[in-house]
């Protein structure tokens, strides 16, 4: 039981093309593109996208201005509380470090 030595016809996995190919050679003769799809069925639906981008757009830097807003705040509490866990927590031994081992 031979190979055929007529090209055969398989899709291609990753943009949905098909692809002619020729057993003996192992080779791609030919390839037939996918057809695209429409991203959008009309104009009116591609500019109402378009607004929704821009509205979620907007209320990202919107969040992002009001976080640099309270960062100073953030901030401050964040050195207080490791200002007081350190106060709480007392260094009585040195830190072992590498070069110590020797």
């Amino acid at each position: 039981m031979g190979l055929s030595d007529q090209p055969f016809e398989v899709m291609c996995p990753d943009c949905g093309g098909m692809l002619k190919i020729d057993p003996v050679t192992r080779a791609i003769i030919a390839h037939k593109s996918a057809p695209k799809k429409k991203m959008f069925e009309d104009f009116g639906e591609a500019a109402r996208a378009l607004r929704e981008a821009d509205a979620r757009r907007d209320s990202i830097f919107a969040q992002s201005v009001d976080a640099q807003k309270n960062k100073d705040d953030v901030m401050a509490k964040k050195f207080a509380e490791a200002v007081k866990k350190a106060k709480e927590t007392p260094l009585t031994d040195r830190p072992l470090r590498d070069f110590d081992l020797d």
